[in-house]
């Protein structure tokens, strides 16, 4: 869900970058702050997506199937 929401962003704010560009020309000051925006944004999405791949398979697993053999905790 917060995925999709990034991803409307980033189009979003490809769009406005585009427009700032066309408006005040490529070179502007208000294009280059619109396309930082833009990389900003997508940089926020690749350290999602790396946090995401990161996660341990076991823990996974243990958080979907808690009562499994292999996600049980002792105590001493």
């Amino acid at each position: 869900m917060a995925n999709e929401k990034l991803n409307t962003q980033i189009q979003e704010a490809i769009k406005n970058a585009e427009d700032a560009a066309k408006k005040y020309g490529k070179a502007s000051k208000e294009a280059k702050v619109a396309w930082d925006f833009v990389e900003e944004l997508e940089a926020e999405r690749s350290h999602q997506a790396a946090n995401k791949q990161s996660e341990d398979p076991l823990e996974k697993y243990c958080n979907e199937v808690p009562e499994a053999d292999e996600c049980r905790v002792y105590e001493d």
